[in-house]
């Protein structure tokens, strides 16, 4: 399968009626060329943009202006103005665009290349590249630290994960982990990295500070992506050839739990009630919500053909 084809998540459910504004969930569908915007409120999709270049991943600013989609078969991102539902740009970065992420502060946007083994820098205001940092080979998932110092790349065939100096923009240390890193996640605290290795069927736990692999953790088949919920007392793990989602303790670095979804899980991301998951799952077109606190699955959502929404798709 390419590496741009693959699947997303999304969810909703229906929440109690005390939430004043129901974050949004975007939800790349690449077989469709579009967007789903899933009102998690209401646990349905409310809206539908179209977005040409088959969409992959997807990065929502923390300032709850804009979502940032990457567009492999276009060469770059397009940018959806979340108030609007509506494109307001496209932006040409480079023939291997997939992995994306925005900065904290919402001034720059991060573009991973999948051919040229770079990731592009790019101001958020005026959409410009600003620069490019190599990094290992087919950079793929990317995370910030939350203090937006660090930028961290997942090196698919490079075996790899490596740790970019915002600031200077450049790589300062790259540490071997498992086959084929594909997403990874960061904690709260900014003190462990998360890597999916897709074909060694792992997890491999990074101390932040080291770059130091402290655990490898057996999970299922294919791990794709992955998210951080219940003040970073729980790991989840889609595993694509299972149609599961594998739970680890990360006190213990434990797998205490396995999962069921759809067919074909892939993306992954955690609603800010810091209780529910999202799972895209590839085949079904669907999303799948988990309850991480009862440890079940309580919705499962339509969405569009191909959905893979890979990244931090949940605004605030």
């Amino acid at each position: 399968m390419p590496f741009f084809i693959l699947a997303v998540l999304v969810g909703g459910w229906g929440l109690v009626a005390t939430v004043a504004a129901a974050p949004f969930a975007y939800i790349t569908n690449q077989l469709d060329d579009s967007v789903s915007v899933l009102d998690t409120a209401l646990g349905k999709v409310v809206a539908t943009v179209p977005v040409a270049g088959k969409p992959a991943g997807v990065a929502v600013a923390a300032n709850g202006k804009f979502c940032y989609i990457s567009t492999p078969e276009a060469g770059g991102f397009a940018v959806l103005d979340v108030q609007k539902r509506q494109l307001t740009a496209t932006v040409k970065v480079s023939n291997g665009a997939l992995g994306i992420a925005v900065s904290p502060d919402s001034q720059f946007i991060y573009v991973a290349d999948w051919y040229e083994n770079t990731v592009a820098v790019v101001d958020a205001a005026s959409l410009a590249v600003v620069g490019n940092i190599a990094v290992g080979l087919s950079p793929s998932g990317l995370v910030i630290s939350p203090d937006n110092r660090w930028l961290y790349v997942a090196n698919r065939l490079g075996d790899s994960v490596s740790k970019v100096d915002i600031a200077q923009r450049r790589v300062v240390k790259t540490v071997a982990v498992g086959s084929h890193p594909f997403g990874l996640a960061i904690d709260a605290s900014g003190r462990r990295i998360y890597a999916a290795n897709v074909q060694g069927n792992t997890v491999s736990v990074v101390d932040a500070a080291t770059m130091q692999v402290i655990a490898t953790l057996k999970v299922g088949v294919l791990p794709y992506a992955l998210g951080l919920v219940r003040h970073d007392s729980r790991l989840m793990v889609t595993n694509q050839d299972d149609g599961t989602v594998s739970v680890i303790d990360t006190d213990t670095l434990k797998v205490t739990g396995t999962l069921n979804v759809g067919d074909k899980p892939e993306g992954l991301a955690t609603h800010p009630d810091d209780r529910h998951v999202y799972v895209a799952n590839w085949f079904d077109g669907t999303v799948s919500v988990i309850d991480a606190k009862k440890l079940m699955v309580v919705n499962t959502i339509k969405t569009g053909e191909g959905s893979r929404a890979f990244g931090l798709f949940i605004g605030n």
